[in-house]
């Protein structure tokens, strides 16, 4: 190990720089923390730090330890050994991992041998691709093996079912039980087009000595995710009620063996994104939404007491609390971001919910740019409801000048537009280039009870445009936007928003700007990978003459009023993103383009629904600022 002070994780001596602005070449070389956890002995926080490499187009990354009550830091390279590590059995014998097994044949040459030039997919169901990748007949599996031998038993033989869940499972998604006997794994074990039309994943525990396994959530039909054991043998994890609806409201379940407890059910405002058990065991500590931010709460475990459960919440500000690294005595170490500063680590005081910083690797960079500031303003919606936007202002903002404004579009369309810094949709960026941003926690963000977050299911032509509109006409009441120069952007969800706003804006805008959005709701029925959002968000098949929900969904598509398109627009789309289809971006560009509207198609080949290489993100970045400098300014 070697010792360096912090300032010397920068890659280049930003102190040279004076109250800059943030640009994107700044914007790559932001430093991205990632916490691994508190060491055994309670001495250290483990993390690493990925630095961006736009020239070779990929990071590097190192990890160090920092003393829990602060100090310099260290770079390790032993940092398995300092944590637990819950793929170890207790005793320290056995060891669990994941490994691909070929169970299907799907390539043409898989079933003629003699013919392996041939490059040919064959498909009997659905699920022939996923995310970014198609179906290659391979299924993730756990194995168990011992420490010191290299033999691998499959805990899941001949069974054509994923573990780590794909696309987005990890090593959380198994563990073992503290009584060194038992191991839990997530998995749905459905293939093909049921697999497609449901989200039910379960919780199974394998017994070690007999070889047997057996479902704990048999009969709870949503997701069970993350599953976490306390050190006395109870199991948390994380669950939703419903088949098929995967923005449904997530809770904390725990049980001892025996019986069940929902520990956030009464709790209509709260929906779980992640929890860490307390050292104690008897609380757990959890962070949801909250007022258009991510907070950290604590709710109480009462076991086979007749306590009653309550839910506090420890911290309170304008910024989200992203994830818990773990805890020494009353202290909680957690990440935390706002719109100006990416994540760093911080301490939590439990009795006050005072937070202290502990790493400190872009304060180099963060102390030369100058910083953005926002206001959270409450708009009154069309249905009398009050909205949260956010309203973030350019650096050295001039309350008597004009700017022009750009409205940021959300995607999910059920995931919470918060205190979230992001290396895309960066708001700092953009107000560091001279836009005011508007981002309204429009209708389907958790964070504001239940009936606010469903409400845009089914109803995606519906209340939320409204919403996004009136956000916009409230802030441009403001004497600083210039409302002869606004702009729309967003992706997902939001790239919907904005094919959907160019039919309706009835001139507010003068651009927008789109990527991997919805178009076309029918082609996207026929062409997505998980159809159990389709289903779930159209309220059923386009062919369903007799379902009437349905039917209003399909006919809400922006494709139905591209007559009323008039607007220029930029469209990115992924070559990768299976999600939202290429074909949607394709559709929009030829409509603009055949309606003779100035209009600029951007393809990234080797993309997902997200743009996760350097010099992709970096083009990605200055065609949109190129954009607006030529339709806005």
């Amino acid at each position: 190990m070697k010792k360096f002070f912090l300032a010397f994780l920068m890659i280049i001596p930003f102190f040279l720089f004076s109250q800059t602005t943030l640009t994107p070449e700044l914007l790559w070389k932001i430093g991205r923390v990632n916490p691994v956890g508190v060491s055994r002995d309670k001495r250290y926080v483990i993390y690493s730090v990925s630095m961006p490499d736009v020239t070779q187009n990929k990071s590097v990354t190192k990890t160090y330890r920092i003393p829990v009550d602060g100090g310099t830091a260290e770079e390790i390279n032993n940092a398995d050994t300092l944590v637990y590590n819950n793929h170890i059995s207790p005793d320290g014998k056995w060891m669990i991992s994941d490994n691909e097994v070929k169970l299907m044949n799907v390539y043409g040459s898989d079933l003629y041998p003699d013919l392996a030039k041939s490059n040919v997919l064959i498909y009997n169901s659905l699920m022939y691709r996923h995310w970014d990748t198609w179906e290659d007949g391979k299924f993730s599996h756990i194995f168990l093996s011992a420490v010191s031998d290299t033999a691998k038993k499959d805990l899941m033989p001949g069974e054509p079912f994923d573990c780590p869940q794909k696309p987005f499972g990890g090593g959380e998604d198994y563990i073992w039980n503290p009584d060194g006997k038992h191991i839990v794994y997530v998995t749905k074990k459905k293939q093909g087009t049921a697999y497609a039309i449901s989200t039910n994943t379960d919780l199974y525990e394998y017994d070690v000595e007999t070889g047997t396994t057996k479902n704990l959530t048999e009969g709870m039909m949503g997701y069970d995710v993350n599953p976490a054991y306390n050190k006395n043998g109870a199991l948390a994890w994380l669950s939703m009620k419903r088949d098929g609806y995967e923005a449904d409201k997530q809770d904390i379940v725990v049980s001892n063996g025996n019986t069940k407890l929902n520990l956030t059910a009464s709790y209509d405002d709260i929906n779980v994104e992640s929890f860490k058990w307390s050292d104690d065991d008897k609380a757990i500590f959890f962070i949801a939404p909250r007022d258009g931010t991510l907070q950290l709460f604590e709710v109480n475990y009462p076991g086979l007491t007749k306590m009653a459960v309550t839910v506090k919440q420890i911290t309170k500000g304008d910024y989200d609390v992203s994830s818990i690294v773990g805890q020494k005595d009353n202290m909680l170490f957690v990440t935390r971001t706002d719109f100006d500063h990416a994540s760093e680590i911080y301490t939590v005081d439990l009795s006050n919910g005072n937070m202290k910083k502990l790493t400190y690797v872009n304060d180099s960079m963060n102390n030369a740019l100058a910083q953005c500031t926002w206001q959270k303003k409450y708009v009154t919606t069309t249905d009398n409801k009050k909205m949260v936007v956010w309203v973030v202002l350019p650096p050295n903002f001039d309350a008597a000048k004009k700017y022009p404004t750009l409205l940021y579009c959300q995607g999910g369309p059920q995931s919470p537009l918060t205190q979230f810094y992001s290396f895309r949709w960066n708001f700092q960026l953009m107000a560091s280039q001279g836009y005011v941003v508007v981002a309204p926690c429009r209708r389907g963000m958790p964070g504001f009870g239940t009936k606010w977050n469903e409400d845009v299911s089914k109803d995606w032509g519906g209340q939320v445009l409204k919403d996004y509109l009136s956000a916009i006409d409230a802030v441009s009441k403001e004497k600083y936007v210039d409302t002869t120069k606004r702009g729309c952007v967003g992706a997902s969800f939001g790239g919907f928003s904005v094919f959907a706003l160019e039919g309706m804006h009835h001139g507010r805008f003068k651009t927008f700007i789109a990527h991997d959005g919805v178009f076309d709701f029918r082609s996207m029925y026929g062409t997505t990978d998980e159809l159990w959002f389709e289903n779930w968000e159209k309220g059923g098949a386009y062919w369903d003459k007799n379902n009437a929900i349905a039917q209003r969904s399909f006919g809400q598509s922006p494709s139905n009023f591209v007559q009323n398109w008039n607007t220029p627009i930029l469209i990115f789309e992924g070559g990768k993103d299976y999600r939202v289809p290429f074909e949607q971006a394709q559709q929009a560009f030829q409509a603009a383009q055949l309606k003779g509207i100035k209009s600029r198609f951007i393809i990234l080949p080797d993309e997902n629904h997200w743009v996760l290489k350097a010099q992709d993100a970096m083009v990605w970045q200055h065609e949109f600022f190129k954009w607006l400098d030529e339709t806005l300014k």
